[in-house]
Formats: C-alpha cells, structure tokens, sequence
C-alpha cells in the first residue's frame, strides 16, 4: 500500500493518475494547502520542501517503509517499482528522463507563473502577464514540434507524458489556444481518452473549489506564511 500526500493540483494529478496507470493500490491522505497543512511538522518530514505530492511505500526496498516527495522523482520510483512507462534500455530510458526534465524545469515553472500574474497577482503587472503568457505559447510551441514527429513525447506513452498532461488542462486560463498547436491538441485528446487518467483526475474532487481564491488562501499560499523560516 502507498500513502499518497496530495491536493488535487497538476503536480498531485501526476502521482494519481500514475498510481491508476500501475494499478498500484494507494491511500489518499489530504494536504490541504490552503489551509497550511503543507507547513505542519508531521508533513514536512516527508516533505522537506513543504510542497506536495509526497508518498510513503509500505512496501519499499528491502520491503520497508520508504518516503519520496517531489513528484518527478516519485514517477520514476513508481516506473522502476513497476517496470512501466519508463524503458530499461538505456537510450529509450533517457528520451522520456529528458522529456520530464523538460516538464519539471519548463512546463510547471513557466505555465505555474503564468497562472499566477495572469490570475492571482494583488495587482496587474502587465510586463509579467505579457512575459509569462508568450512563455507559456513558446513551451506549447516546443512539445508541439516534438508531438509533429512521435505520437507521445518519449515515443511510447511514458511518464513524461503522465507528467506533462496536467499542466496543460488549464491551457485557457495560460492565455493559449490547443487550436493553435494542432499536434498538442492530438496528444492531449488521446492522453485524456485513457480510463486511467480519467480515474486519476477524480482525485479529491469533493475538494476543489470552483470559486475565486479567498485572500486567506492566498496569504497561505503567496503571503509570509510561504516565506516563514522553519
């Protein structure tokens, strides 16, 4: 059994969806980050960086409890574990690590930015929305050349492309069009096909709020609390 430490966010979805993917029985146990769960004691032992997704594995190596947070590096463990969505040749086992980097150092940074001037910025800054927003069309443009030419990002469907799909959900709200990039837009309809992305995304759906953000949570998440020494 896995612990899974979650909020249903594009880095939670991730984990969620893998651990559908892999069949792997889990246990969901809620970080509410809004409400400043991610800073409690308890979590930041698993989560040094207090961010979520974070898992224990009942069943580690040499069948011991063993802890992961970040949720790059939880996909490849649940790859290894498995032996699945990630090659063990070397060459294949390399296109998706590079591609997940990509998602890790690209993807969730820059459309992460995006979401937060374009919608959560206590004023408008026009340059950062400008900036952020033809970042986000400049990443779109990249996995859309590379998806002109393979059918998903590493070839074969893969943990970069578990890892990528959540980030892209909210492709409006980044300013972008899935139109304008016609082979995203296939990718992207195909990943979002598999029953087991479709059951990964119910994650905590009792949880999400579909109203505006109140300042509350916003201090949590943006304000001082972020920012305190622990």
């Amino acid at each position: 059994m896995i612990d899974l430490y979650v909020w249903p966010t594009p880095n939670g979805y991730k984990i969620s969806i893998m651990l559908e993917e892999v069949g792997l029985p889990y246990h969901v146990i809620p970080v509410d980050i809004g409400k400043g769960d991610q800073f409690t004691p308890e979590f930041l032992k698993l989560s040094p960086n207090n961010k979520m997704p974070a898992i224990v594995d009942h069943d580690g190596p040499d069948g011991r409890d063993y802890a992961l947070f970040e949720s790059g590096a939880i996909l490849m463990y649940l790859a290894e574990k498995t032996g699945q969505f990630m090659p063990s040749e070397a060459s294949g086992r390399y296109r998706v690590v590079e591609w997940l980097m990509f998602q890790m150092g690209g993807v969730g940074p820059m459309l992460g930015q995006t979401h937060h001037f374009r919608h959560y910025a206590p004023e408008p800054i026009p340059y950062a929305v400008n900036r952020y927003t033809r970042e986000a069309g400049r990443v779109y443009g990249v996995l859309d050349r590379r998806l002109a030419e393979v059918e998903y990002l590493a070839g074969d469907y893969s943990i970069a492309d578990i890892a990528t799909f959540p980030w892209l959900r909210s492709h409006e709200r980044q300013g972008q069009k899935l139109e304008d990039f016609p082979h995203v837009k296939r990718w992207f309809d195909a990943v979002n096909a598999r029953p087991a992305v479709e059951r990964g995304l119910q994650l905590l759906a009792e949880k999400r709020s579909a109203g505006p953000m109140d300042e509350k949570t916003k201090e949590m998440l943006f304000g001082d609390t972020q920012y305190a020494r622990r």
